[in-house]
């Protein structure tokens, strides 16, 4: 079992960043950032700790129910997180699928909303804007993409997602995670 998976997919579904696991947990953000990595191991104070702080029992987190493949993922499975200060409702549309290849989800954009700055990494972006106008920053280059149109990039360049219209703007994303 793969302690730090666990740990991070139970962070992302409470919408908590790394640091903010941290300030709750008395922990640095770097120690978190080892522990869902799998290079460090806390202690069982720590651990229990970091889990009640996630709401969930060591029952819970440690239940290996029966693997079957699953295909259809209803709304009542899926994820959702709002950044009011940044004006973007993000939605995870298959769970736990920062554990797996592809980590699909549905974007949506208040008027002027942006979606927080990435850092170069080996993922792959795709796109397809379904209303309203994206714009993405990448590296020094923009591009424009309206609804209809898709947007296709490697994230091998700082970047970043942007409503820059009056209006919402929904994308549904699709990104490769890379295991750095």
């Amino acid at each position: 079992m793969q302690i730090g998976k666990k740990i991070k997919n139970l962070r992302l579904k409470k919408g908590l960043t790394q640091e903010e696991l941290g300030e709750r947990t008395d922990l640095s953000k770097g120690y978190i950032s080892q522990l869902e990595r799998d290079l460090s191991s806390p202690s069982i104070e720590t651990f229990f700790n970091i889990i009640e702080v996630l709401g969930c029992s060591p029952k819970q987190f440690f239940d290996e129910e029966e693997r079957v493949q699953k295909v259809v993922y209803d709304k009542d499975s899926q994820t959702f997180f709002a950044e009011v200060e940044k004006g973007y409702q993000i939605r995870w549309l298959v769970p736990e699928s920062n554990e797996k290849e592809m980590e699909p989800i549905y974007l949506m954009f208040k008027e002027k909303g942006e979606f927080k700055k990435f850092e170069p990494s080996l993922s792959e972006t795709f796109g397809y804007v379904l209303s309203g106008r994206v714009t993405v920053y990448l590296g020094s280059r923009i591009y424009v993409a309206k609804a209809g149109e898709s947007i296709y990039f490697h994230a091998s360049e700082a970047h970043q997602l942007v409503n820059d219209v009056d209006g919402p703007t929904e994308l549904l994303l699709v990104v490769t995670n890379s295991y750095l």
